[in-house]
């Protein structure tokens, strides 16, 4: 069942309090209550509320200074109003900075009840579009973990194992094998893949401001915070968030991480108070996190940690026999127009031999490149970069260089350029028909030789 929505319904009458707990109380919608501003300042230090319904005349506060100070506290959650007919007024006014609706004593619940589905309706809108703003939106490619190898089998299983546990997890692995792709995988397979995942890369911080973009901060907190801002903690809330590169975290941002990590609880920058969160955590790196900590330059309480369940994907030399299904993906994605490229045998034969240091991102890098340079679809060795084709395996064959194939591929090369790329002369100088010359010209990969 979906988790409800929680409503903090703050008023000094005991009435209104217990009759709106009573009627308005769903399985969908759970109404908390709070008789003054001080008894609200308390429900907000220890829970979260997506709506607060907030009479504006209390016996110890301002109705528009408690409603400032919520909005800060809940930058979130939508605030309804609820006020007498000398205080429209201010109601008005509280609009003006903010607030959602007001609605006036005496009131019809039915009313109200509309009135907090629709403000909550805006709540998630809002959540989710700026969730999309902050999340790396990972298409294509990204979204399915490719091959049938022992190694990616391997990956599967110990995906779906620790996805529902809710542990952090640690993805190691070189450069470019896809640890975004597994943490993708396991978000969605947790019970929060309904929730936002977000995503950071830590090595794409900038120093001076880790801690805001983790954590927030208030308005004036430092030179340049003109308003206050909520940080990734807060936008991954209910959801998952994914550090990339961890061990590029300052350390002097890591020991308040591990403090969130442990307690679930945090301060935006410039604020005393702590405020909650529910967050899942994914980390990943390339850094061998162990010397790091043994060099001093990792804290190693984090480490231990953030290393509860490791996961190491190997590099693509590791698993070649995934190469051909992973091209396959890849061109299928990479489709121009209806038509999908293929790719000649000897050249699949080349992407099969190289080491990929670079590897799934590398492979996939390569593939775009080529499908551009293809000549009527297909993807030879003159479309692959020359560190993927060795200068002495020649242009197009890995034969010798004194070869049969190889001598024929460069007479015929000679041919054309003798004739200035004119096909139907060249065929006549070389006593073969026009379809026979198209035939080796692609078996030698100068299908585009002019």
């Amino acid at each position: 069942m979906t988790e409800p929505y929680h409503v903090l319904v703050v008023d000094d009458e005991e009435s209104i309090r217990k009759l709106l707990k009573k009627e308005l109380e769903t399985e969908e919608r759970a109404i908390h209550v709070a008789r003054n501003a001080a008894e609200t300042r308390r429900r907000i230090h220890d829970g979260d509320y997506d709506l607060l319904v907030l009479d504006i005349k209390l016996p110890d506060s301002d109705g528009l200074d408690l409603f400032t100070e919520c909005k800060a506290k809940l930058p979130d959650a939508e605030v309804v109003l609820i006020t007498g007919h000398g205080t429209i007024d201010d109601a008005v006014e509280a609009m003006r900075l903010g607030a959602y609706d007001y609605i006036t004593k005496p009131f019809k619940l039915d009313r109200l009840s509309l009135l907090l589905d629709r403000a909550y309706q805006r709540v998630c809108l809002q959540r989710e579009n700026r969730s999309l703003r902050h999340s790396q939106e990972i298409t294509g490619s990204s979204q399915k973990l490719v091959g049938n190898s022992p190694v990616i089998k391997h990956l599967h299983y110990l995906v779906s194992r620790v996805a529902p546990a809710g542990v952090p997890v640690l993805l190691t692995g070189e450069s470019g094998v896809g640890k975004d792709v597994v943490a993708r995988k396991i978000h969605e397979q947790s019970d929060r893949a309904k929730q936002p995942i977000i995503t950071k890369n830590c090595a794409m911080l900038q120093r001076e401001l880790v801690r805001s973009e983790l954590f927030g901060h208030t308005k004036g907190a430092f030179t340049g915070a003109s308003e206050a801002k909520e940080g990734l903690l807060a936008l991954a809330n209910k959801g998952t968030l994914f550090l990339d590169e961890v061990g590029d975290l300052p350390e002097e941002v890591q020991a308040s991480l591990l403090r969130v990590l442990e307690s679930q609880t945090y301060r935006r920058v410039g604020e005393n108070e702590e405020r909650r969160v529910d967050v899942r955590f994914l980390f990943a790196t390339n850094r061998n996190l162990a010397k790091e900590v043994e060099d001093g330059r990792f804290n190693e309480a984090l480490f231990h940690r953030i290393n509860v369940f490791n996961i190491d994907i190997p590099p693509l030399r590791e698993r070649r026999e995934d190469i051909p299904l992973l091209i396959e993906h890849f061109l299928t994605q990479m489709r121009l127009g209806k038509r999908k490229c293929t790719i000649a045998d000897k050249t699949l034969q080349f992407l099969m031999r190289y080491d990929w240091p670079g590897n799934v991102r590398e492979l996939r890098n390569v593939l775009e490149r080529s499908v551009i340079l293809a000549e009527n679809g297909v993807i030879t060795n003159q479309t692959l970069p020359k560190e993927v084709v060795p200068a002495q395996s020649g242009d197009a064959c890995a034969g010798s260089p004194l070869s049969l194939e190889s001598m024929e591929r460069a007479h015929i090369r000679k041919v054309l350029a003798m004739y200035q790329g004119n096909r139907q002369r060249a065929a006549e100088a070389l006593g073969i028909g026009r379809k026979t010359l198209y035939r080796k010209l692609r078996k030698h990969g100068l299908a585009s030789a002019d």
